[in-house]
């Protein structure tokens, strides 16, 4: 009853994202119709591309937009949602 498992066995399965969540999802319709990279250009002044950290501005402004679609006000709860929901990535 308490002894050890002789053998074990591991399985390892592959999962895309993709296929997790589903496809009439707000944010993948969001993100079929509007080409964000517009952006890009418009914050491209405020950014050095030589002197710092690099950063992903394109990526931040997601985020504040996932946290203003669904009432997150706080941007450490909003860091929190979308580290555990994996549709907001």
């Amino acid at each position: 009853m308490f002894n050890p498992k002789e053998s074990s066995q591991s399985e390892y399965e592959l999962v895309s994202i993709d296929e997790l969540v589903p496809d009439d999802r707000l944010l993948r319709m969001i993100d079929k119709y509007i080409d964000f990279t517009f952006l890009l250009e418009k914050v491209r002044p405020f950014y050095s591309e030589d002197n710092g950290r690099p950063s992903h501005p394109l990526i931040l402004f997601k985020m504040m937009f996932i946290g203003y679609l669904f009432g997150i006000r706080s941007e450490r709860q909003l860091e929190k949602e979308i580290k555990m929901n994996i549709a907001y990535r």
